[in-house]
């Protein structure tokens, strides 16, 4: 068994900006010769999260709509009575999303269905510089 991890950085412009991290999961896959085992993708921070959807405008915009529909920016949290900083929605949303996703590797392969994408979404209210872990657990290319 073998572990490897990378982590990934990138500016997101904040406002459920949402970034396909799909191309990089698959690089950290192939660079590792991980053949069987799974990834784990992770955002540190407890504003942005990480899940799947089919990387495309239409379903982008309805996510972004749910998004403010769940919780909607101008609501009243509890958060921003106490710190003032606004992004109390942020920090709900994150919370429901999640910070981290399991895809399992067969073969040297994401185990993704045709339409699915690995994508970051970015909670806060501005932009930010953010870092995500790839970590690779399970059995290498054979000999």
């Amino acid at each position: 068994m073998t572990a490897t991890a990378e982590t990934l950085e990138l500016y997101t412009r904040g406002n459920a900006d949402i970034r396909d991290l799909t191309p990089a999961v698959s690089a950290a896959v192939k660079n590792s010769q991980l053949q069987n085992g799974i990834v784990t993708v992770f955002c540190p921070g407890s504003t942005a999260a990480v899940t799947t959807i089919e990387y495309e405008d239409g379903a982008l915009a309805d996510l972004r709509r749910l998004l403010d529909e769940m919780a909607p920016p101008d609501r009243d949290y509890a958060h921003n009575r106490r710190w003032g900083d606004g992004n109390g929605h942020s920090h709900v949303r994150a919370a429901v999303l999640g910070p981290s996703l399991t895809v399992p590797v067969v073969d040297g392969r994401l185990t993704l269905g045709t339409w699915q994408q690995i994508i970051l979404v970015d909670l806060d209210t501005h932009p930010r510089q953010r870092k995500v872990i790839i970590q690779l657990l399970g059995e290498g290319a054979s000999p």
